[in-house]
């Protein structure tokens, strides 16, 4: 069931209980589990945070962690499976669902009270109604047919005989009706079920709750904006909904900017300052160099060719044209001249129009305290994203979370420092790794969908055995391959992309992203994944709560691609 009152039918209810916080590895639910932690805190409220990758470490969790909890609140996981039915809970136990994953599983919608999903429903979700897929069973029992030596009661006009004859009819009515019933039903499940998608940030339906409740803050704004920043960086949403959710935390930010004083009449900005404004879509520009920044942004990237030599000419040619020297090109964005720094938005707008690169023009949040601390938050996104994708034998995934989650803190800046050299790393792979498989020709045309298999055993490789990083590198080759494609049809063609997972196990990682003109986007390869896999008697672990991310063997990818094309153009 879907609870609309955050503050009453939610917070009300777990403050002063103790709690279990089951948080999925991503940045948007970092966000939100920190504006959580918040109020939890300034309520002495106890609570245990538990970081989960997938379905499995959820059920492990949820039987290591609850005792003596009544509450369970799940961030960005579990809307999307049936969480009675894979954790058996008592009846005592009530969860909490604040899920951006679409759509959310039929069962915990229709739950009587023991799941309860967070936010209110869009139109657009197009969830079914009760009696279109749950019938009641207790009225279908079929009539007992009485048996030829039966009597016939004293003026019964009907003979036994005739009587069983009508009862047949009608049952045999009945099956028929079931039968279409749930021919109907299975239509629209699977019209519901048939599309992957992303609805709104989780940081910000928690932030607009605190803002509710008057306790909201300017930190916990930023997290908000940070939460919905990741959103549009992954394109997990229309770019369309991004510009209306800025705008709204636009006028939140403005409004906590200013506190009033002590004595009631004075306005006097906080310590930190959070602007909105005409910003450019670079990458880490300022904590890079500026030629760095536009070759791995990806507008600039894709816009330029970069990847092909006549690219590089004109990378020079943008960069001589804007009056940058190539010297101060390669330095530090912080080091170079006073003038030139000031000068560079305003010579990127003017040539934008010139070298398609239009995109790179826009408005985006930045925070700043202090004279020298400066971040706009697609450089805490890329941060985040880049610590969580840094597991490794001697750093566990637990402590990468904790990572990404002390960037968010103003008291670690040598955390979110580490994270941003992590992120140029992380965005110079991606790049490198497009370019060779642009260069080699190696995106695949299946007829239905473009596919792209990473060659293993390469240094840069294990960054792509994590789902955010293949899934950027997907996007980016994508846009790349409709760029430099003649035909119309790549842009209405969605792209598979996989990397080795783990070779000692002989293990891929799959992830399938929907075409570039779908907005919003809109993934079909959930089922068709599913559907593959039977059909070529595969194992899949679809252990994400993505069901477009999956993980099979090697030696079943083959003939899991080809199930997979015949199986869209049936």
């Amino acid at each position: 069931m879907f609870v609309t009152n955050l503050q009453n039918e939610f917070y009300n209810v777990v403050q002063g209980n103790r709690c279990l916080l089951l948080v999925n590895f991503d940045v948007d639910a970092i966000c939100a589990s920190k504006i959580l932690q918040a109020l939890f805190k300034n309520d002495n409220a106890v609570y245990t945070l538990v970081p989960i990758q997938g379905i499995e470490e959820l059920v492990e969790a949820y039987r290591d962690n609850i005792e003596e909890v009544s509450y369970v609140i799940l961030i960005n996981c579990g809307g999307g499976i049936d969480i009675v039915e894979l954790l058996e809970p008592d009846e005592r136990i009530t969860f909490f669902v604040l899920d951006s994953h679409r759509p959310y599983d039929v069962a915990n919608i229709y739950s009587e009270g023991q799941i309860k999903i967070l936010g209110n429903p869009d139109a657009e979700e197009g969830i079914p109604e009760y009696n279109e897929i749950y019938k009641d069973d207790s009225s279908e029992e079929e009539e007992e047919i009485p048996s030829e030596d039966e009597e016939v009661e004293d003026g019964a006009v009907e003979s036994n005989q005739a009587k069983r004859r009508r009862l047949n009819e009608e049952i045999m009515l009945k099956r028929r009706e079931r039968r279409r019933w749930e021919e109907n039903r299975d239509a629209i499940m699977f019209h519901y079920m048939q599309y992957s998608f992303y609805g709104r940030s989780s940081a910000v339906m928690v932030f607009e709750m605190t803002w509710k409740m008057s306790r909201d803050s300017l930190d916990m704004a930023w997290w908000a904006v940070v939460g919905a920043t990741e959103q549009a960086i992954l394109s997990k949403v229309e770019n369309g909904q991004s510009v209306l959710e800025a705008g709204n935390l636009q006028g939140h930010v403005s409004r906590l900017s200013h506190i009033r004083g002590v004595d009631g009449d004075k306005l006097h900005q906080s310590a930190i300052k959070v602007t909105y404004d005409k910003d450019l879509q670079l990458a880490l520009y300022r904590h890079w160099t500026v030629e760095s920044s536009l070759r791995h942004s990806m507008p600039t990237a894709v816009s330029l060719r970069l990847w092909s030599i006549r690219g590089e000419t004109r990378l020079k040619e943008l960069l001589a044209e804007m009056g940058l020297p190539l010297a101060q090109s390669k330095q530090q964005f912080s080091a170079m001249d006073l003038h030139l720094r000031q000068e560079f938005k305003q010579m990127m707008e003017k040539l934008a129009g010139k070298y398609n690169i239009d995109t790179v023009i826009g408005a985006s949040f930045t925070l700043q305290y202090g004279y020298r601390f400066k971040y706009c938050s697609s450089d805490i996104v890329y941060a985040m994203l880049a610590l969580l994708e840094s597991t490794s034998k001697a750093r566990s995934p637990q402590h990468c979370f904790l990572d990404a989650s002390d960037c968010l803190s103003r008291m670690k800046k040598d955390v979110l420092e580490r994270g941003i050299e992590k992120a140029k790393e992380m965005l110079c792979n991606i790049y490198k790794t497009a370019q060779s498989i642009l260069e080699m020709k190696q995106v695949l045309n299946a007829g239905t969908f473009l596919y792209v298999v990473l060659p293993g055993g390469n240094l840069d490789s294990h960054l792509f055995s994590h789902p955010h990083a293949l899934l950027m590198l997907a996007q980016f080759i994508l846009k790349a391959y409709v760029e430099c494609s003649k035909s119309r049809r790549a842009q209405m063609m969605p792209l598979v992309a996989s990397a080795v997972y783990n070779l000692e196990e002989n293990t891929c990682l799959v992830v399938g992203i929907p075409p570039i003109i779908e907005d919003p986007p809109r993934s079909l390869f959930g089922p068709a994944f599913d559907k593959a896999a039977k059909n070529t008697n595969s194992h899949i672990e679809g252990d994400y709560f993505d069901s477009t991310i999956v993980r099979l063997k090697i030696e079943h990818r083959p003939k899991f691609f080809d199930a997979l094309a015949a199986l869209l153009i049936g």
